[in-house]
């Protein structure tokens, strides 16, 4: 009875560890059917490739094929206004699923992580940018794209690259202003109804911006469009990440702003210098009115040459009216204080004439006033040059007494300007004198018209007034011109 029990405890010890090893046994063997394929990853890779037709897309022929896309913003670079567009650098990873790569019945099996040259063997997605205008694909220290296999055929394409997009700027008001730059991805050549191009995650596929810092720019929200762009090749799908972009004044103030409104008061020490002091008045005026000069052309070559008003240019242009409306400022106390002067002497000097003039007869002389140039021109015998001028040779009966030594002239005589002296000086007097009726009348009519300007009896008023007109005004102005902008 002994033997027997030990023998049987021996059996069932023995049948333990049998049970034991088969079912290690049957795990090692469960685990390896997943894992067989990767013993030899180049052959498993071949077997992939075999029959593997690289100019048709998964599902051909059946249902349009899903691709997720996923960005990642490494950095946005340069903005640039001249050029209106901006460069940024991104990751672009593209999911889709190909049931001929697959390797493996789960997904959850040691995927296969490849170098980019695989991408050229396969099919991959002809995603590309709508608004490119120039990329590069980053190759240090290799070409910087990836692709990853899972055993049930799902593929991940990445790379990163450098792309400069267009973004068409609307600077109205600039530099106080906000742009929308996007970024446009969409299939060249399958249409909707062969690639379903979407966000994978929806907002979450884009990631990356919360750390971008510009130097310019704050990057206030982004939003992940999906739409269908209609070309006259077919309605495609085109998926759009839109950046709105709020521009910092900070750099514009100390480089733009302070200078000129520097620049402005600075004119105003004019108005409290010596109205005589006419070097040192002008050429402080002079001085402004070239530095806001410099100022505007500083910042216009930075700005593309568009036709339009920026918020800027009314501002710099503003202050230069200000500056040069303070250098007419002493143009005007300067012709007041001196011309009232010279009225003065120009006075004295008549009435002491006056005094001096004596007249000589009751009946004053015929004088011929007419130049000699113009004499000699109405003399001329050319009918040409005679008509050029203006004068008809003809006798008014009325203002005329036949002199008695007047000859009988031919015809041809009178046509060529052969006439007598005192028939050509009747005929010019007659003519001076209504001449200079008509100025008289002209005149009289001009001095009803004639706006009389306030005299000014102390030309230190001008100044002071100024001192008081010129910063209420530009005050006023720049109260204007930052609540219209920043409110």
């Amino acid at each position: 009875m002994v033997v027997r029990q030990v023998d049987l405890q021996d059996v069932m010890e023995m049948f333990g560890r049998v049970t034991a090893f088969l079912l290690l046994l049957y795990a090692d063997i469960y685990r390896a059917s997943d894992t067989v394929p990767l013993a030899n990853t180049s052959a498993t890779i071949e077997d992939m490739l075999e029959g593997y037709d690289i100019r048709l897309r998964p599902n051909f022929g059946g249902e349009r094929l899903d691709i997720g896309i996923e960005l990642i913003i490494a950095s946005f670079d340069t903005i640039s206004e001249v050029d209106m567009d901006y460069t940024i650098t991104i990751y672009l990873n593209q999911y889709w699923a190909d049931d001929r790569l697959a390797f493996a019945r789960h997904k959850h099996g040691t995927p296969m992580t490849l170098t980019g040259d695989f991408a050229e063997k396969i099919w991959v997605p002809d995603t590309f940018f709508a608004n490119d205008k120039n990329s590069f694909l980053h190759e240090v220290t290799e070409k910087n794209k990836m692709i990853r296999l899972y055993g049930n055929g799902s593929v991940v394409y990445g790379m990163r690259f450098t792309t400069t997009l267009a973004c068409m700027m609307d600077l109205h008001n600039y530099p106080l202003d906000e742009q929308n730059c996007t970024v446009e991805i969409e299939s060249y050549g399958y249409d909707f109804h062969d690639l379903y191009p979407h966000w994978r995650n929806g907002k979450e596929s884009v990631q990356g911006v919360d750390k971008v810092q510009l130097p310019q720019f704050d990057i206030v929200e982004y939003r992940t469009i999906e739409k269908i762009e209609s070309l006259s090749t077919g309605d495609y799908p085109r998926l759009s990440l839109s950046f709105k972009l709020h521009r910092n004044v900070g750099y514009f103030i100390f480089q733009t702003y302070l200078p000129s409104i520097l620049i402005v008061m600075l004119s105003w020490v004019s108005f409290w210098i010596n109205h005589e002091a006419t070097s040192a008045r002008v050429a402080l005026g002079i001085t402004t009115v070239l530095t806001m000069t410099t100022i505007s052309n500083g910042v216009r070559s930075s700005l593309p040459r568009i036709s339009y008003v920026k918020a800027i240019d009314i501002y710099l242009v503003m202050c230069f009216v200000f500056v040069f409306a303070a250098l007419l400022e002493y143009a005007a106390v300067n012709y007041t204080f001196w011309g009232a002067r010279a009225k003065k002497k120009t006075k004295k000097f008549k009435d002491g004439l006056i005094t001096l003039q004596q007249p000589v007869d009751d009946e004053p002389d015929v004088v011929d006033e007419t130049p000699l140039e113009s004499e000699e021109v109405q003399m001329s015998p050319i009918v040409a040059i005679r008509n050029s001028q203006g004068t008809k040779i003809t006798i008014e009966e009325e203002h005329m007494e036949t002199p008695p030594n007047i000859p009988d002239l031919p015809r041809t005589c009178m046509s060529r300007g052969y006439l007598h002296d005192d028939l050509v000086r009747r005929k010019h007097n007659s003519t001076v004198n209504k001449k200079k009726k008509y100025y008289t009348s002209v005149k009289q009519r001009a001095k009803k018209f004639k706006v009389r300007l306030p005299r000014v009896k102390d030309v230190n008023n001008i100044d002071r007034y100024s001192r008081l007109l010129f910063p209420l005004l530009f005050l006023l102005f720049n109260v204007c011109y930052w609540g219209f902008y920043l409110l």
